[in-house]
């Protein structure tokens, strides 16, 4: 799978990060931190500590972001440059943090550059630990995460759990990947009302519906669009579920996965949860049909001219959960249609009870199924529809919960 092609988008564009760099292996990847959140058009200074620059220097980052790379607490820019940086940040997140800095900013130490930043800002601000795993098992590093957490109100990030440095074998406080960073200075950039605190589920991906042991009859849906979906809802502050069918993407940042395989069973796992959701987005291609039967082994193909397959419809998830849904709860069809566009989407509102549905064309080879981007048109319950230019899916997933977020709000 290659990686996706970052471009400025929210919630990170035009928003000001404050890279801090501190002294561990993990620094180099600080360097794809600083390269991603440039490229989604945030403007980042980086701090680098001084055991940070034993490891990675400074013109790394500078060729990254196009800024300078700091460290120096009296610098020609002036005694009050940590005073400037923590005033002008929307967040500052720190990646690696070492246990001397989680130790540091535990204690309101002011002895560099990165100290009296975090001291000066107001703005939220993410640690994301990475030592030894004996290290981080050391009751005074837990401690001083709890204070950072629980006294400072800072946001803690990790660590994973994995191989570490060479020769030190596997467990936790390895830090997490670059683009799960990414994913947390967003969260701390675009947390807010309405959907702060909400439960939002999603459905996602295909399902798949055996015909043996070893085929199923299925549909190309790669859950981009779900994925999108949930992982914007979690930025913004939501607490999200995800009932997946089978897809091969990286697990959504932060949000729940109830990894489901056929209809029946993505049906069991929304009935079980959506009660609680306030909003619920049918976001997944269930297969309308299924084999009438699942055969017990193989079918060969030695000795047949054909193979009749007979098949029965699948349940409409949609519908058959609608009175179970929560009172007040926003929720949101998905319409893909190969002719009469916003009629048929039209047709889904009022047969599942959606409040808004977003139609897109099957037969476009840059929208719809496995495509990174889709063309889209939103029809709300007042019957008007609104075609959006061709976009990248997590632009989409950003306009439909802007929606989902004025209608939560009643506007």
């Amino acid at each position: 799978m290659t990686a996706p092609i970052l471009s400025p988008r929210r919630p990170w564009q035009g928003r000001r990060v404050v890279l801090g760099v501190s002294g561990g292996i993990a620094a180099y990847k600080a360097v794809q931190i600083a390269r991603d959140l440039t490229r989604l058009g945030a403007q980042v200074d980086t701090i680098l500590t001084a055991a940070a620059e034993r490891f990675v220097g400074r013109v790394s980052f500078e060729g990254m972001t196009g800024r300078p790379a700091l460290g120096d607490l009296f610098s020609v820019e002036g005694a009050a440059l940590h005073l400037r940086l923590g005033r002008e940040a929307d967040v500052i997140v720190i990646a690696p943090a070492s246990g001397d800095l989680l130790a540091r900013a535990a204690q309101g130490r002011a002895d560099d550059l990165l100290t009296t930043t975090l001291l000066a800002t107001r703005a939220p601000v993410v640690l994301c630990p990475a030592m030894n795993d004996q290290m981080f098992a050391h009751p005074q590093v837990q401690q001083n995460l709890a204070h950072c957490r629980d006294r400072l109100g800072y946001r803690i990030a990790g660590p994973a759990t994995g191989p570490l440095a060479v020769g030190e074998g596997e467990g936790p406080g390895r830090m997490i990947e670059p683009e799960e960073i990414i994913q947390h200075v967003g969260r701390a950039l675009g947390d807010r009302p309405p959907l702060r605190g909400c439960h939002v589920l999603v459905t996602s991906g295909p399902t798949r519906e055996a015909l043996d042991p070893v085929r199923f009859v299925g549909n190309r849906s790669s859950g981009k669009m779900g994925r999108a979906l949930a992982e914007a809802a979690w930025r913004r502050g939501a607490r999200v579920t995800v009932v997946s069918g089978p897809v091969a993407l990286p697990r959504p940042v932060g949000a729940e996965v109830v990894s489901v395989e056929s209809a029946r069973d993505m049906l069991a796992a929304v009935a079980e949860r959506i009660g609680e959701a306030d909003v619920v987005v049918f976001a997944a291609a269930v297969a309308d049909f299924r084999p009438a039967g699942e055969q017990a082994a193989k079918v060969k193909r030695e000795g047949r001219a054909e193979v009749d397959l007979q098949l029965v419809v699948n349940p409409d998830i949609a519908a058959e959960t609608r009175a179970a849904r929560k009172p007040g709860a926003v929720a949101v069809g998905f319409a893909l249609e190969t002719e009469g566009l916003v009629e048929n989407a039209g047709k889904k509102m009022a047969a599942k009870g959606f409040d808004l549905v977003v139609a897109n064309p099957a037969s476009e080879a840059d929208a719809g199924f496995e495509a990174d981007t889709n063309r889209v048109t939103l029809v709300g319950r007042d019957g008007r529809a609104e075609a959006l230019a061709l976009m990248d899916k997590d632009t989409v997933a950003e306009v439909v919960l802007d929606r989902v977020e004025a209608l939560l709000s009643g506007s």
